[in-house]
C-alpha cells in the first residue's frame, strides 16, 4: 500500500450537459438532459440543474420527460465530447505519464509515476486545484472533481463526496476509518441484491461490513465477490493504475454511470457496438480476425476475451455472434461498468461463407433488438437533423438545431463564445442551411418524429 495519497481520480462534472450548456449560452443555467430522446430513448448525463428535479443517467427519457418536462433534451455531440476529452486529456498527461482513462469524462493519475514523491495532503490538494485550473482553461470552462487517496478505491470514492468542483484528500493511513461509516453500497459491486443479502446478515455500513471475517463474507456473497469484499472494506486495493492503449485494431466501447446486471441489455449494447466496428472496419476497406470482448468490472478490474475466426470479416453479424459468445461466458456479478467489441488481426481482404443460412437468420432477429439507434437512421421526415446538432447558415452564422419536423428546422444561432442568441426558423430542404457529416451522431438514441423545441 502507498504511504501518501498519490492516486487522484478525475471526474468531469456532468460533462455530456456541461459541453452543451459551454457551447449553447442560452442553456447555462437551465436543465439539459443529453441521451435518447425518443419512446425508447435513455438518459446519458443529466445536468445539476436537471438532477433536481430526480433525473438521472440510465433513466428512461420518458420518466425523465415526466419528472423535468421543461429540460432541454438533445442529441449527443460526440465528436465534440472526444476533443474536449482529449484536450482534458492532455493536461493531465502534463501532470504525470500515467494516466488511466475509464471514459472520456473521468481518469486514474498515478503522481508516483512522475516522480512526486514525499508529498504531504497539503502539496496533493494544490495539485489536484492546479490540475482543475488548468482543466477549466483547455475545455473552455468546464469543471471536475478530484479525489486523491493512496489507492484507486479511496481515490474514487472520494471525488464523488464534493460535486461539483471539489477536491477531496484522504491522509494514508485513515482508509479504513474514511469508509466506515458510508453505506455499504459505496463500495463497488455492491447492489441492491448484494446489498439485501447483506442486510440480512445485519450489515448496513462498511464498518458493518468490516467486523465480518472473510469466511463469512463468502457465505454470504459467494466466493469471488466475498473474497473482493472484504478487501476492499479495509481499502486493501493495491491495483496499479495502467495505461490501457489497443493498437492494430478498430474497437468501440462506452462506459456507463451505473453498473449493469442485466445480461439482455448488455447483449443488446454489444450487438449495437459490433455493427458499429463493423461499420468503421467497412469504411477503411479492413477486416479482421479476432474479435474481442472487454469488460471493466465493479471493483475496476478490466478482463477481455477474444474468439479468432477461420478468415477475416467484417460482417456485423459475425461479430455480434462471436461477441454475444464471449458476452455469455461473463460472471455478471456485480456488475458491468464499460464493455466493449474490438477486431484486430486485422487484413484488407474478406473470407466469404462464414454464416450458415440458419445464423444469419438468427442475426437478422437479432438486430431488431436495439437499445438505442442512430439520429441519422430514424431521421428522414426531418430532413436528418436532430436537436442539439450543429449547423451553419451564410446570413447567421453558427447555431444548433432546436427541433426539426413538418418540413422545417428551427435553429438557434449563438455559439461559446456568444450571448444567447436568436431562434429562426427554416425549410427543411434550404439549400443556405449546411451541416456536418452524419457520423457527428454517433450513438445513444431514437430521436422523436415531432416538431418540437427541446424545452417542450
Amino acid at each position: 500500500m502507498r504511504r501518501e495519497p498519490s492516486v487522484l481520480h478525475v471526474d468531469l462534472d456532468a460533462f455530456f450537459a456541461a459541453v452543451e450548456q459551454r457551447d449553447k449560452p442560452s442553456l447555462r443555467g437551465k436543465p439539459v438532459v443529453v441521451g435518447g430522446i425518443g419512446l425508447r430513448g435513455v438518459v446519458s448525463t443529466a445536468s445539476y440543474e436537471a438532477r433536481k428535479y430526480g433525473v438521472r443517467s440510465a433513466m428512461s427519457t420518458a420518466e425523465a420527460r415526466s419528472r423535468c418536462p421543461h429540460a432541454a433534451y438533445l442529441w449527443p455531440r460526440f465528436e465534440v465530447y472526444r476533443a474536449t476529452s482529449q484536450a482534458v486529456m492532455a493536461e493531465m498527461r502534463a501532470l504525470s505519464p500515467l494516466v488511466e482513462p475509464l471514459s472520456l469524462d473521468e481518469a486514474f493519475i498515478d503522481l508516483a509515476a512522475a516522480g512526486l514523491t514525499g508529498l504531504t495532503d497539503d502539496d496533493v490538494r494544490a495539485i489536484a486545484e492546479d490540475l482543475k485550473e488548468s482543466i477549466r482553461a483547455a475545455s473552455g470552462g468546464l469543471t471536475a472533481s478530484v479525489g486523491a487517496g493512496t489507492s484507486k478505491l479511496i481515490a474514487k470514492i472520494a471525488s464523488d463526496l464534493d460535486k461539483p468542483d471539489g477536491v477531496v484528500v484522504v491522509p494514508a493511513g485513515t482508509e479504513a476509518e474514511f469508509l466506515a461509516p458510508m453505506q455499504v453500497t459505496v463500495i463497488p459491486g455492491v447492489g441492491p441484491a448484494t446489498a439485501q443479502r447483506l442486510s440480512m446478515a445485519g450489515v448496513r455500513t462498511v464498518a458493518d461490513l468490516q467486523q465480518l471475517d472473510e469466511d463469512e463474507l463468502v457465505r454470504q456473497v459467494g466466493t469471488a465477490h466475498g473474497t473482493s469484499l472484504h478487501r476492499m472494506a479495509v481499502a486493501a486495493d493495491d491495483r496499479p493504475v495502467v495505461s490501457d492503449r489497443e493498437t492494430k485494431s478498430v474497437s468501440v466501447e462506452d462506459t456507463f454511470e451505473t453498473d449493469i446486471i442485466d445480461r439482455a441489455l448488455l447483449t443488446a449494447i454489444a450487438e449495437r457496438m459490433a455493427r458499429r466496428v463493423s461499420e468503421r472496419l467497412q469504411k477503411a476497406q479492413l477486416s479482421g480476425r479476432t474479435v474481442t470482448l472487454k469488460s471493466r468490472m465493479h471493483d475496476f478490474t478490466t478482463h477481455t476475451r477474444s474468439s479468432t475466426l477461420a478468415g477475416p470479416t467484417d460482417d456485423p453479424r459475425v461479430i455480434a455472434r462471436v461477441a454475444r459468445r464471449l458476452l455469455d461466458d461473463t460472471d455478471l456479478a456485480g456488475g458491468i461498468r464499460l464493455l466493449g467489441v474490438g477486431v484486430s488481426s486485422l487484413a484488407d481482404w474478406i473470407q466469404d461463407d462464414l454464416f450458415t443460412d440458419s445464423e444469419a437468420a438468427e442475426a437478422a432477429e437479432a438486430e431488431v433488438v436495439d437499445v438505442i439507434e442512430l439520429p441519422e437512421r430514424r431521421s428522414r421526415d426531418q430532413g436528418g437533423y436532430y436537436t442539439g446538432q450543429d449547423v451553419h447558415h451564410p446570413d447567421h452564422g453558427l447555431g444548433w438545431v432546436w427541433g426539426s419536423g413538418r418540413g422545417r428546422v428551427t435553429v438557434r444561432f449563438e455559439t461559446a463564445e456568444t450571448p444567447p442568441g436568436p431562434v429562426r426558423t427554416f425549410a427543411i430542404d434550404d439549400p443556405l442551411l449546411t451541416k456536418p457529416a452524419p457520423a457527428a451522431a454517433e450513438e445513444d438514441a431514437e430521436p422523436e418524429n415531432r416538431h418540437n423545441g427541446p424545452n417542450e
